[in-house]
């Protein structure tokens, strides 16, 4: 049992950092998550040409070309802590402020539930 320290973000391997090297060629790694994605990248980064993580979908959402790791980390955590506290926009009729739409207050869910019939 974690005690509640589940990981937040893992992927089945999809997310991939392609190591782009004059020399030696291209090698691509896949990874479980984004983080592991930025540590390849952070261990690779200066003795390759080029390093690029490619999401699930196939597109290039970092190339070292084109910025620095550490600035294109700290730009993903501010956008992923922006995006986890984003709540849709509910207006409570009982004027309740721990009321939301996908957590709807005690007088709400009886009305949703009385609705129902």
């Amino acid at each position: 049992m974690t005690s509640g320290l589940d990981p937040t973000e893992e992927y089945d391997g999809s997310i991939r950092v392609r190591l782009l090297n004059d020399k030696s060629g291209t090698e691509e790694l896949s990874c479980n998550s984004y983080e592991g994605a930025i540590d390849v990248v952070k261990e690779n980064q200066y003795s390759v040409t080029v390093a690029k993580i490619v999401d699930r979908d196939g597109d290039v959402v970092f190339t070292s070309a084109d910025m620095n790791i550490d600035d294109w980390e700290s730009v993903w955590r501010q956008e992923k802590r922006r995006q986890s506290v984003h709540v849709e926009e509910y207006d409570c009729p009982y004027d309740s402020v721990s009321c939301f739409a996908d957590d709807l207050c005690v007088q709400c869910k009886i009305d949703k539930v009385q609705n129902q019939y």
